[in-house]
């Protein structure tokens, strides 16, 4: 429609995102940027730029797809590592092992990687390697590994609810209008992020069971949550209420309220699941 050509009349620079939601640390300016431009002239303006308010420096990528490729990547390696985990989580539950004992034990060597399991939700690492998987189907190849990864994380809300379930059968807890309080809905700790969050699948596969979910997060807007996934938190859930409770979320409320007054939420013989390895081993009914 202008007529202008791409190189040649008009040019582009290129930085992809780098962001932690909820992270006081690493803030914009102490997180290391890559830059790129569309041409080598480009890439040097656009590095300039960036490192006016960047203080800890920049990389200067050779092209915009490096750039991007790299962003992409950051999240499809967390993404698997978290994945890895919780496929020993699924084998060590299986084998009556305590998957954080293992995690610590291994994590006392000097370069083993301190990943936990958990659900995999968020702007960015459920989400960048689609993209990954996507275009490199459409140029042939069939990814195994990234692809296998994202199945197995997807399913960690059907695993958690599964868990639950058998736990409270086991109790004689009738699973079926069964009150159940969830903690925490954001898809981290210690922010409001709702994005992508997968604790929406735990909710829903609660509801299949016919159970009664209440979802309890100080963090979140109550209009966000009922506008993106038509869940409506409660405020302070009132106690004795609740025939199982999941800790879905690590937020410093919760863990600053500890075993015995989350407990106090539930029914005397409620089952209590710890998703995040916020309590005390010997507080809780399951962890993952």
């Amino acid at each position: 429609v202008s007529g202008l050509k791409f190189n040649q009349d008009f040019y582009c620079g290129y930085s992809p995102e780098r962001i932690n939601p909820g992270d006081k640390e690493h803030r914009v300016t102490t997180i290391r940027k890559v830059t790129s431009g569309s041409t080598p002239e480009v890439a040097d303006l656009v590095d300039g730029l960036y490192n006016e308010i960047i203080t800890v420096g920049t990389h200067k990528a050779e092209s915009i797809k490096v750039a991007e490729a790299a962003k992409v990547i950051e999240n499809t390696q967390r993404d698997l590592n978290i994945a890895l985990i919780n496929e020993l989580a699924l084998i060590f539950n299986k084998m009556g092992i305590d998957t954080e004992a293992v995690l610590k034990a291994a994590g006392s060597k000097w370069n083993f990687l301190p990943f936990r399991p958990g659900l995999v939700g968020g702007h960015c690492i459920g989400v960048d390697p689609y993209y990954l998987t996507h275009k490199a189907q459409a140029i042939g190849y069939h990814p195994e590994i990234i692809l296998a990864g994202r199945r197995l994380n997807d399913s960690m809300g059907t695993y958690v609810v599964a868990q639950l379930v058998k736990a409270m059968t086991k109790k004689r807890i009738q699973v079926e209008g069964a009150r159940v309080l969830v903690m925490g809905l954001a898809f981290k700790e210690n922010c409001p992020d709702l994005r992508n969050t997968r604790i929406v699948d735990i909710v829903a596969e609660l509801k299949d069971y016919n159970c009664v979910v209440d979802v309890y997060d100080p963090w979140v807007s109550l209009q966000e949550a009922q506008h993106e996934y038509g869940i409506t938190p409660i405020g302070t859930p009132k106690p004795g209420s609740y025939d199982a409770i999941i800790l879905a979320v690590a937020h410093h409320q919760f863990k600053d309220m500890g075993a015995s007054a989350i407990r106090a939420l539930g029914k005397p013989d409620a089952v209590l699941y710890d998703l995040k390895y916020v309590l005390d081993p010997q507080g809780v009914d399951l962890r993952l």
